[in-house]
């Protein structure tokens, strides 16, 4: 056996092109399954493949790169645990909007899709580079992929789980409705007419009912009236009026 052959038989995957088209394969698929199918469809059904399927697409791309790719050996690990080190520091360092958002899932359903598009479009873009530069772009690609989360924050989501992402310091929509409310009058315009009591979530006995009241249900011929109005600022829970 010559010195060539010694070589190869250590890593006999290490200088062979990379396999790259598992990976494009997974990741078309994972954010087909992610973002478009949840789209298309309204149902609880439709949400739950795309998440899961977001986050088993995440470890389809971690299989294909550690046991398919015929990258070097020592690529194909760094790179796994560089991510996962990635992602564990950026989700020390989020804000609090996305680190709590989704019962504390969202940065893992949002950054496993996004992490996988970074990496499996590195390993596209990169194949014709020297070692080094291949290796030192792959590290840039997973710090960036991880880190920009860090920049983020959400300002509310759909009932289909779509942010509204935005920059981590600028204003939030609460910050300019204060803003804009500081010269507005703090009482209330007296009300015309007790229309009805509803001291708490959900109403007196939590049932979401008014009871003892009767609404005229033409409203052509005799329309609702407005007896005040006042902003409330943002919000993802219910409010209660005492009159």
């Amino acid at each position: 056996m010559n010195t060539e052959e010694k070589a190869l038989s250590k890593d006999p995957v290490g200088h062979k092109s990379l396999r790259l088209w598992p990976g494009i394969v997974i990741v078309m698929l994972q954010w087909l399954i992610r973002f478009v199918i949840p789209l298309l469809s309204s149902s609880d059904k439709a949400l739950a493949i795309g998440v899961f399927g977001g986050i088993l697409g995440g470890l389809a791309v971690v299989v294909w790169w550690a046991f398919f790719s015929r990258a070097y050996k020592d690529e194909r690990w760094l790179a796994i645990l560089l991510i996962i080190i990635a992602l564990f520091a950026a989700s020390r360092l989020l804000d609090k909007s996305i680190a709590t958002a989704n019962m504390g899932m969202m940065f893992a359903i949002y950054s496993i899709p996004v992490m996988s598009l970074a990496f499996t479009g590195w390993a596209v873009a990169s194949r014709g580079f020297s070692d080094r530069i291949r290796r030192v772009t792959m590290v840039l690609t997973i710090i960036l992929a991880a880190g920009v989360w860090t920049l983020l924050r959400t300002n509310g989501m759909t009932s289909h789980l779509h942010h509204e992402l935005a920059w981590r310091w600028a204003k939030t929509q609460e910050d300019r409705f204060l803003s804009q409310s500081e010269n507005e009058p703090l009482s209330l315009p007296a009300a015309t007419k007790t229309v009805a009591s509803w001291p708490g979530f959900r109403g007196q006995n939590r049932d979401g009912i008014i009871y003892g009241l009767q609404i005229k249900t033409d409203w052509k011929a005799s329309p609702p009236v407005e007896l005040w109005r006042r902003p409330i600022g943002p919000g993802c829970s219910s409010f209660a009026v005492d009159s």
